[in-house]
């Protein structure tokens, strides 16, 4: 009772973190709960990583420890992707150092506000779940984010047994450490040609563990990638398929893809 008495006061629950998407953590009841695990998916080159990585610097902002596990980039590349994210700056150029004297005023600037509250980012360890395990702990942080559930699908079994495997074991980690665990998903069963293409809890495959396993399932929808000059360039749905503590639905975001950068639709960044 006292928790609920402050959350009327307006007081975040102590065991809920905010995404830094309002309108996400309105439908998921203020945010994301410690002992939760939340896997987000979406088709190849929808912007899973980089929606991820929006929630993990938003969060380090907010003083949250967050830890950015990558199996799919170095630690530079991760960091770089960063830059562009805040500094609204094209990947490309940060590259070539092609800036013109605003935008690198404004990348210095972003550098100046993730030096001291910045994710802690990471290679994913590869050699097994339990070096995972291990190396989450040894972390101490309260939220985790591996990206991406594919590169944990070890072992010499089917890769849908793989995947179960690597669900469950993500989910004991969010229970045994109180910690939240927030994982990237291709979508193995997905088909372009069907005539609704937004995915489904379905389309994750892994045996059902992720139907099964996870408290939230979260997925990116955008329509341009299917109906070229007929969706809103940018538009984006964020569906939620699965939220074991409230309803599913949907929010909408924005995809600035020259920056690789998400915003709320209704909570826009100034």
């Amino acid at each position: 009772m006292r928790r609920v008495d402050l959350a009327s006061d307006g007081q975040a629950p102590s065991d809920t973190v905010r995404t830094g998407f309002p309108s996400v953590d309105r439908w998921l009841g203020g945010g994301i709960r410690r002992g939760d695990l939340i896997v987000l998916g979406g088709d190849v080159g929808a912007g899973k990583s980089a929606l991820s990585l929006a929630m993990a610097l938003r969060m380090a902002q907010e003083g949250t420890m967050v830890a950015f596990l990558s199996g799919e980039m170095t630690a530079e590349r991760v960091m770089e992707r960063a830059l562009a994210v805040e500094g609204r700056v094209r990947v490309d150029d940060l590259r070539s150092g092609k800036l013109d004297e605003m935008t690198r005023a404004s990348v210095g600037a972003a550098a100046l506000r993730l030096r001291d509250r910045t994710p802690r980012v990471e290679p994913l360890p590869s050699a097994s779940l339990d070096a995972l395990r291990t190396r989450i702990r040894e972390l101490d942080v309260q939220v985790v984010i591996v990206d991406s559930l594919q590169a944990l699908a070890l072992g010499d079994g089917a890769q849908d047994e793989a995947l179960a495997a690597a669900v469950r074991a993500l989910k004991a980690v969010a229970l045994d450490m109180d910690l939240i665990v927030l994982v990237t998903a291709h979508l193995p069963k997905w088909e372009r040609a069907r005539p609704d293409p937004r995915p489904t809890l379905e389309d994750f495959g892994a045996l059902g563990a992720v139907k099964q396993c996870a408290d939230v399932v979260l997925a990116i929808y955008r329509e341009e990638m299917y109906a070229p000059g007929y969706g809103v360039e940018g538009a984006t749905e964020l569906l939620v398929r699965k939220n074991r503590n409230g309803t599913t639905g949907y929010v909408d975001l924005y995809f600035y893809k020259q920056w690789l950068r998400f915003e709320d639709m209704l909570d826009p960044d100034r």
